[in-house]
């Protein structure tokens, strides 16, 4: 048996891209391992968003390369491969084959003929046909694409030039994945694309609405989390079935990038300063107790310090739940490096250390306000004396955690009441800047009540 290693970089569609390439691999004979030591094929699903991205994936190939023994094969492919194809092959020579986005086949051709195995029969090729087996779950929950591209022309983005234009994936599609990874024991559904907001609109078939309604129709004990919806298309529908729907988690992640007219502008944005308060003090209205995250970029050309503050006052009145920050990156191909007015990386910096420093106090105060209520938690990981689990409020990899330490009121270790993927009754006995801690609590109807008195509370203060 041929054992390969993806190791995968960047954002979570890159992780549904590797995992649906393991389980190809996995249905042609394969067998995936974790560590790479252990692999005859490394191969590494890369990213190049940004600079910083960039240099992560060119350092860990280099780590990988130093692999290398007794025939291995190094394979490199994702978003770096398809913008710095040329370049990849010329500088680092250990790579043995290189691939673009969208793939995956020309990735399982290789690994076969460099194997000397035959190709399978062609009805082994569709991803989602009847012979598609998901892997085991490692955590509680999955990443689930929705659509691929984006049609947005913001002025910073090379993601329409590397993935192309928005395409939904079929619904039957990802009903079907959704269905396999309930019925595996997944417990939280994580929907990603580019804009999850514009699922559907090229074929008019389906919306995100009419998604959501069937994925919530499967069987099974599960959440969905919605990540990454542009803020002009969020709908008072959307809105209301979110606020109605138990099985959606009550979390939105809706990149702004930024406040001011002006910058918004350059950036090839929609929407304005006014336009994105009144629409988180209507989310917060419909939808009560939201966690709400965004992203934003400091140091985009013609950022002036007044434009900046602007961005900061703009935070500290909305204060959001969760926030993301990152330096503005001149990327070759996109309008945006063209741009005069292009800012010094040290007021970059600088910027993005003020924002950061205003967040996490804001972030502390919130979490603050959470000791001695209760709340569901789903867990991810399990330790000797600590079990890791989130909150709603939490999406996985990105946002804080909530560490149940051990019962030693009961003599018990946590792993020998719980497992991943249980959903939990906790209370919140302690806060730091992001994280939680919490303990196990039986006694939960209490904890409700407190839990929507806090959010008819929390609604008269965004008043």
């Amino acid at each position: 048996m041929i054992k390969i290693n993806i190791t995968t970089l960047g954002c979570p569609k890159n992780q549904v891209d590797s995992t649906h390439l393991t389980t190809r691999f996995e249905s042609e004979g394969f067998v995936h391992v974790d560590d790479p030591n252990d692999a005859d094929i490394i191969i590494i699903n890369t990213c190049g968003f940004i600079k910083a991205a960039k240099e992560e994936s060119v350092e860990e190939i280099l780590n990988l390369a130093k692999l290398k023994a007794g025939g291995k094969k190094l394979i490199v492919f994702g978003c770096l491969a398809q913008r710095y194809r040329d370049e990849l092959i010329k500088e680092i020579p250990e790579i043995d084959s290189i691939f673009g986005v969208g793939e995956e086949e020309k990735i399982i051709g290789y690994c076969k003929r460099a194997e000397e195995q035959k190709f399978v029969s062609e009805e082994r090729k569709d991803l989602l046909s009847g012979t598609f087996k998901l892997p085991s779950p490692r955590s509680s929950y999955a990443y689930l694409k929705i659509a691929e591209g984006c049609n947005k022309k913001c002025t910073f983005c090379v993601i329409p030039s590397i993935r192309g234009r928005f395409r939904s994936i079929k619904y039957e599609e990802i009903l079907k994945e959704a269905e396999g990874y309930v019925k595996s024991g997944v417990r939280e559904l994580i929907l990603v694309a580019q804009d999850i907001t514009n699922y559907g609109k090229e074929s008019e078939g389906h919306n995100l609405i009419s998604l959501l309604k069937g994925l919530t129709s499967i069987d099974g004990d599960f959440y969905i989390r919605l990540l990454y919806l542009y803020p002009t298309e969020i709908t008072d529908e959307l809105l209301q079935f979110i606020a109605n729907e138990p099985k959606v988690q009550k979390y939105l992640d809706i990149p702004l990038q930024h406040s001011e007219d002006k910058i918004l502008r350059l950036m090839g944005r929609r929407g304005t300063r006014k336009e994105y308060i009144k629409l988180v003090r209507k989310i917060r209205k419909i939808i009560p107790g939201v966690a709400l995250r965004t992203t934003f970029i400091v140091g985009f050309p013609g950022e002036t310090e007044e434009d900046f503050n602007g961005l900061v006052d703009f935070i500290e009145e909305i204060r959001f739940d969760r926030l993301g920050v990152f330096k503005y990156s001149k990327e070759e191909g996109t309008a945006a490096a063209k741009l005069k007015g292009q800012v010094p990386e040290k007021v970059k910096d600088r910027r993005l250390d003020e924002i950061m420093r205003r967040q996490a106090a804001i972030s502390l105060e919130k979490n603050k306000e959470l000791i001695g209520k209760g709340y569901p938690a789903i867990v991810d990981e399990i330790d000797e004396d600590v079990a890791i689990a989130r909150l709603y409020s939490h999406a996985p990899e990105i946002d804080g955690v909530v560490i149940i330490q051990r019962a030693e009121d009961r003599g018990q270790k946590t792993d020998e009441k719980i497992k991943i993927g249980d959903v939990v009754n906790v209370e919140i006995i302690d806060a730091y800047d992001y994280d939680l801690k919490g303990k196990l609590i039986d006694d939960f109807g209490l904890q409700i009540a407190d839990l929507k008195s806090n959010q008819k509370s929390e609604i008269r203060n965004q008043k």
